[in-house]
């Protein structure tokens, strides 16, 4: 067999198994199967460039990053719906359809709360995917489009012309796994699905958008050379033969029927994997809808049911406190057990201090409970004239009540944070966060491997990472003794990082790798850092008041002290192994731009750092410098149109000496 019939072979294959995962969620094979096939044509293709086809699932991964989005056009309007709030509203809807002369047969639908796009199709080829903008004009964002495989890219027996519109939205499972690793990060949460998906679609890294996990549903032809349909649900049904995934649909002439399937649809929500806000009730004849027509904003032939906010007294029984993995302290209620929107709910979150504060909400309250389109059910109000006598405000705890350790209030927000070093909460993440690869770099040492040291015991402080036994390691889930080997190899490797690295490891608050390399250089070693004043930090450039503060907050309690000296029996370097190059562009603002072949740009900015520039991410008129490479896109431009001065790859190599020529001159430039 010859490598085309292969590579086109394992294209079908992987193309139909994707189908029966991500369209059908009736997978026909492993993930490990799917896996070693995949690798195969992954192999072939990067052996064989000519062979990788734009349908290949090994496109499906991101191409290169965009420097921005390109505005679309719509060919057809993506119309908006006319929402209604309540039966009476819906049954005007109806009778106005009926008044038109029509006896119409309705198709009900779920509402997906997401990212309305249109996916346009030639002969059969996926060509482009748009955001929905304002409905006559949206982003172009058919890279990240690509990158949700439940979209097919190749359609079978499809006509010249398609236009198909749906809603991207991420599942709440994927949801919820995304925030959690997120926490482990310690990264900024996702608000919630909707935002998520949408902030996904608008990455300018396909990449990124890839790793998010999202999905698509089709709900209506936009349009199409094909031979007409007659109904909606005749086109939706073509479209799944097409193999899209296509909405559930529901059909029936009687709107008391509507009703009451609208009703049943919004009790048993939390059954689709995406997060509805109401259900959409269409005229499914097209030609009635033609004949009913549209007004300036809306078409007459449909509209969207909203559900109200459902809510129910409850009886405040108690306020727990859980800890985060970000230490973040956050108040809980339990309240006695009442049915909201299909689930019986016992518990309601209460945000922070401020918002008890601001609700004035106590243990012993009645209060009213609302559960909307959320997950998690809120407390709206209190009914304060039901309150028992007696009761006392509530206050959040001044110790983190998993490890006894002072809590701080973020200066920033509401937060109440847990300030252990070795607090048994944050454990997860403090470890995944000390082994990431701008601290401690401990290549192997992701978020699973944590997760499954943490839960055999064997650690419990970033310490203990040190005193591993090899055949225990080995025992873990999917290690074995060769990867073990590997693992403790490169806790051993980080035992001998710079100073710089362990301080950003350490995770104290607005110490970040800039910090963590001028604090270093500055006073190389951990003890005389651990030594110095408020008032020594301070006096040093880009150390402010309050990130002096939270470092001698955190090396004066004990779970820190405890954390250091462990680390040192250890083994861990703790001097500063780096000399700065200099100074020499000390003042000057740097922008990176582009692809250098020499070197990445994180590589290009710590250069640049190491001879006391600054690196920024966005252009203005303070900006000293833009480095450009190649494809170089908007900033160069904006460089070019305030009159920043732009170096191209060759100049930047010379300035900072790793190429022959004359640097001085170079510099003169900037500094002109």
């Amino acid at each position: 067999m010859d490598f085309e019939t292969q590579a086109a072979q394992l294209r079908v294959v992987l193309n139909e198994h994707n189908y029966h995962y991500y369209v059908l969620d009736a997978p026909t094979i492993t993930d490990f199967e799917y896996d070693h096939m995949l690798r195969e044509l992954e192999e072939l293709e990067a052996a064989h460039p000519e062979l990788v086809t734009p349908d290949s699932p090994t496109q499906r991964v991101g191409g290169k990053a965009l420097e921005s989005f390109q505005e679309v056009v719509h060919r057809v309007p993506l119309q908006s719906l006319q929402d209604v709030f309540s039966p009476d509203e819906l049954l005007d809807f109806d009778r106005r359809v009926r008044e038109s002369g029509a006896e119409p047969e309705y198709l009900l639908e779920p509402k997906v709360d997401g990212l309305s796009v249109a996916l346009e199709y030639e002969n059969g080829v996926l060509i482009r995917g748009a955001t929905r903008g304002d409905g006559q004009v949206g982003e172009d964002v058919t890279e990240n489009i690509r990158t949700i495989r439940s979209i097919p890219v190749k359609l079978e027996n499809a006509p010249a012309s398609l236009i198909v519109r749906g809603e991207v939205y991420m599942p709440r499972k994927t949801f919820e796994r995304l925030n959690e690793e997120r926490e482990l990060k310690g990264e900024s949460l996702l608000a919630n699905p909707r935002n998520a998906a949408a902030g996904s679609m608008r990455q300018l890294d396909p990449k990124i958008a890839a790793a998010r996990g999202l999905d698509m549903v089709v709900f209506n032809i936009q349009y199409t050379d094909h031979a007409p349909f007659s109904t909606d649900s005749a086109g939706l049904d073509w479209l799944r033969s097409l193999r899209f995934k296509v909405i559930d649909y529901q059909l029936s002439g009687d709107m008391g029927q509507i009703q009451s399937a609208i009703f049943q649809m919004g009790d048993q929500r939390e059954k689709y994997p995406f997060d509805i806000d109401g259900a959409v009730v269409k005229v499914n004849g097209l030609t009635q809808r033609d004949a009913l027509g549209e007004t300036a904003k809306f078409p007459r032939w449909a509209a969207a049911y909203k559900y109200p906010p459902e809510q129910k007294e409850s009886v405040v029984e108690d306020i727990v406190i859980q800890v985060g993995r970000t230490g973040v302290l956050t108040p809980k209620a339990v309240v006695s057990p009442v049915r909201l929107a299909g689930t019986t709910v016992t518990n309601a979150t209460l945000h922070n201090q401020d918002f008890i504060t601001e609700k004035d909400i106590r243990i012993g309250d009645t209060v009213i409970v609302q559960k909307a389109g959320e997950i998690i059910p809120e407390i709206v109000s209190v009914v304060k004239e039901k309150r028992p006598a007696g009761t006392a405000p509530y206050l959040l705890p001044t110790a983190c009540p998993v490890c006894g350790a002072a809590v701080v209030r973020d200066e920033d927000g509401a937060h109440i944070r847990c300030t252990g070093a070795e607090c048994p909460a944050q454990l997860l993440r403090n470890l995944t966060h000390f082994a990431s690869r701008d601290a401690m770099d401990i290549e192997g040492l992701g978020p699973a491997v944590v997760e499954g040291l943490v839960n055999a015991g064997m650690v419990k402080t970033a310490a203990d990472l040190y005193r591993l036994d090899r055949d225990e390691v080995a025992k873990l889930e999917r290690m074995g003794k060769k990867s073990a080997d590997n693992l403790l190899s490169a806790i051993e490797k980080s035992k001998e990082n710079d100073l710089s690295k362990l301080l950003f490891a350490f995770g104290i608050r607005q110490v970040g790798q800039k910090a963590g390399k001028i604090l270093a250089a500055r006073f190389g070693s951990l003890d005389a850092l651990a030594q110095a004043s408020e008032e020594e930090l301070t006096a040093i450039d880009d150390i402010g008041g309050i990130t002096a503060r939270y470092l001698t907050e955190w090396f004066a309690a004990p779970q820190s002290r405890h954390l250091i000296t462990a680390l040192k029996e250890a083994g861990v370097n703790m001097e500063s192994l780096i000399a700065p190059v200099g100074d020499k562009l000390a003042g000057i603002t740097f922008v990176l731009t582009g692809e250098l072949s020499s070197c990445s740009r994180k590589e290009a900015g710590e250069k640049l750092e190491a001879m006391g520039a600054k690196v920024s991410g966005s252009v203005s008129k303070k900006t000293g410098c833009v480095v450009a490479g190649e494809a170089a896109g908007s900033k160069l431009r904006k460089a070019q149109e305030l009159g920043v001065p732009v170096l191209d790859e060759k100049q930047f190599l010379i300035l900072v000496g790793e190429r022959d020529g004359d640097g001085a001159a170079v510099l003169a430039q900037l500094k002109k």
